[in-house]
């Protein structure tokens, strides 16, 4: 329950920031860079409390791998909505492309340390 706490912060703040400058809870309204600064706020935000687990030798749960889906599902959803409106998505492109490879790392890391 405490790791749910701890991951639901970051998510808090980006939800409490899109409310507070864009009035609304839709994430994929958002436009472009506006967008992006929320995705980026969430994912670093998301990944630091995942970092800090790990320093303090905190066992990475199932539902921090729910977290890290669901928020690359709402990239992939924001990116097909840019690429049917014909916008440029190369940052989402870079953003989603080192989100997974940071999400196969923690993937690995992890189950390399329940092999031992």
């Amino acid at each position: 329950m405490k790791k749910i706490i701890i991951h639901s912060i970051p998510v808090g703040i980006s939800l409490i920031w899109l409310v507070f400058t864009h009035h609304t809870f839709n994430p994929i309204s958002l436009k472009g860079p506006s967008f992006l600064f929320f995705y980026l706020l969430l994912i670093i935000g998301f990944y630091v409390s995942i970092f800090i687990l790990k320093l303090i030798k905190q066992k990475i749960s199932e539902a921090t791998f729910y977290f890290m889906i669901s928020i690359f599902i709402l990239g992939i959803i924001k990116l097909v909505k840019g690429i049917f409106l014909g916008k440029p998505v190369g940052f989402s492109i870079m953003i989603l492309v080192v989100e997974l490879i940071v999400i196969l790392f923690i993937h690995l890391s992890t189950l390399s340390y329940k092999i031992k």
